[in-house]
């Protein structure tokens, strides 16, 4: 039992299946063309990380820890770049179009593969309800440009209604009403003015859904976007964000810097989630690996630039965004238009709107291709029913699997808020990145490969030890304070990152380890602690769900199994 919960799917069978299309990238059948280069790669990583996070997730952030956010964007980016390093190696070694799962069924054996593939399924669909909330939120800000106004109760979910409906009759009944914020004044009138009784409202996102049944038409029917629109909707992107930039800093009040962490390290820390949500998709480069001209030059190559260019923009946006208004007011879905109006400059704010939702829809596209297509490759492997590896007779597309996606992303996307998405994208994401950084670890030593991607290697033997001793000597009073507190239960998380922690040293120090794989394996574990108790009982309850389906259906009629029983 305990082996064949192991067995890996070998190189020589990934290649074949590839040959017969049976990839988990976005194409199926024949031969992929080889021709993506280092700045072809650099530019779909900013396609995919230039999207819903820079265009809604930074107000969050920002909100929470006030201009000293920018600081969580460089430990994020070094985190990332840690993690792309370890994918790049994977790439190298398994040269074909592949994500985190393909790789742990070459190398760590089908139980750890379907753990990732199971996690990514989260990663993509929570992402993907995540954009659509964010497009819709720019979109009814269009909408206003040409004096279309909804009502509030069909652009917002119940709960956001409900709370923003509570929270200021609080207010108000302290006399409190300098904190009421324009975003609360539309979640309270979204409450006040939707149809229904008592605590029983109609009220739901409703452009949020009309925009996720478009794109899964547009999927289903086989659009692909080709490397010139993709360049296209990069310098779209990246012009938009430039000008934000250039034109914002004339509108900066430097007062608004001061303080530089209200809230403390903690509240910079307070937005991880959407911190981190703004740079997940750089690691989708990895599945293009067999149309790159030269995958273990061009991959980390790739990697790396997009994320550079990707933190300084962040840096710089969130800078802006700070600097205009002040943090307090930054809580909302459409960062970038709210200051630009917020100043008075409305034509401005219509311009961004514009912007952030094609760049948003294109974001959708991306990933709403990419789940169908795990989910695919996991139906071929026989983890999942074949319907899901159905490919339709005219459009060559796994169609079964691409209706199941756009319910999964679009019915959620009605009700559910933008806080909650993106926490749980972030975990999921966050937890990839761990497996696949360990991983790197796991991988058997070979000689270096001319032309092949390999991690430099650090010894942590004694840099490891270091830090670590050094890190619970500087921080043991948090560390003290995190235990000793009524709610200590809540510390879950931070403790097993304290676990894996010594662990880590103690491997390091008797085995050698390379340094760059430890430290992104726990900078990542780090930042999912940051997540919370609450966000982490919810990963874990997918996760234990997933094992159920496995055991119950996947396990059995794996094409490994059944092949070992013959």
């Amino acid at each position: 039992m305990s082996k064949s919960l192991f067995r890996k799917k070998s190189l020589h069978k990934i290649l074949a299946d590839v040959q017969s299309g049976f990839s988990d990238s976005e194409h199926t059948g024949g031969h992929l063309k080889k021709e993506l280069r280092t700045e072809d790669l650099t530019l779909m990583g900013i396609a995919a990380v230039v999207g819903a996070g820079i265009f809604s997730t930074i107000g969050t952030a920002s909100f929470n820890g006030g201009p000293g956010v920018t600081i969580l964007f460089v430990l994020t980016a070094i985190t990332c770049g840690f993690s792309a390093m370890c994918y790049a190696e994977f790439a190298s070694r398994i040269p074909v179009a592949g994500s985190a799962y393909t790789y742990a069924y070459a190398s760590f054996g089908e139980l750890i593969a379907w753990i990732i593939g199971w996690d990514l399924l989260m990663e993509y669909a929570i992402g993907n309800i995540a954009v659509a909330i964010s497009w819709s939120e720019y979109f009814v800000n269009l909408l206003e440009g040409f004096h279309v106004h909804l009502p509030e109760y069909l652009t917002m979910d119940y709960f956001s209604a409900f709370k923003g409906h509570m929270r200021l009759q609080e207010l108000t009944a302290a006399g409190n009403l300098g904190e009421v914020t324009d975003r609360l004044r539309a979640e309270a009138a979204a409450w006040a003015t939707a149809p229904g009784s008592g605590n029983f409202k109609l009220i739901a996102n409703i452009p949020a859904l009309l925009i996720v049944v478009l794109i899964t038409y547009l999927v289903y029917i086989g659009i692909r976007e080709t490397k010139r629109v993709t360049n296209g909707m990069v310098m779209l992107k990246i012009g938009v964000v430039i000008a934000v930039i250039l034109l914002g800093f004339f509108y900066v009040t430097p007062a608004n810097w001061h303080p530089f962490l209200p809230n403390g390290f903690s509240g910079v820390m307070k937005g991880v989630s959407g911190v981190f949500f703004a740079y997940i998709g750089f690691d989708a480069i990895s599945t293009t690996a067999e149309e790159c001209e030269n995958p273990q030059r061009d991959l980390p190559k790739g990697m790396i630039y997009s994320l550079i260019i990707c933190t300084v923009l962040y840096v710089l946006i969130a800078l802006v965004l700070t600097g205009m208004v002040n943090y307090k007011d930054l809580q909302v879905g459409d960062p970038l238009a709210f200051v630009f109006a917020k100043v008075g400059l409305k034509k401005i704010s219509y311009v961004i709107s514009i912007s952030a939702v094609i760049a948003t829809a294109s974001v959708l596209l991306i990933f709403q291709l990419g789940q169908p297509r795990i989910w695919m490759s996991m139906s071929r492997d026989g983890l999942l029913p074949k319907a899901f590896s159905r490919i339709h007779p005219v459009y060559q597309t796994p169609s079964f699997a691409t209706i199941i996606t756009g319910i999964v992303v679009a019915v959620p996307a009605l009700f559910m808020n933008l806080t909650e998405v993106t926490d749980l994208t972030s975990i999921g994401t966050l937890f990839a990145f761990v497996l696949v950084c360990g991983g790197v670890l796991l991988l058997p030593k070979e000689e270096a490969h001319q032309g092949r991607f390999k991690i430099p290697y650090v010894n942590a033997k004694w840099i490891v030890p270091v830090l670590f001793i050094g890190g619970v000597f500087f921080f043991r009073s948090n560390i003290i304070n995190a235990f000793s507190a009524p709610d200590s239960h809540q510390q879950f998380p931070f403790a097993l990152f304290l676990i894996l922690s010594a662990t880590l040293t103690v491997l390091a120090f008797m085995k050698n380890l390379s340094l760059i794989p430890v430290l992104g394996l726990l900078s990542c574990f780090y930042l999912m602690t940051e997540l919370g108790y609450t966000n982490w009982l919810r990963f874990l309850i997918w996760l234990v769900l997933g094992l159920v389906v496995y055991f119950s259906y996947g396990y059995r009629n794996s094409k490994l199994n059944t092949t070992i029983a013959h």
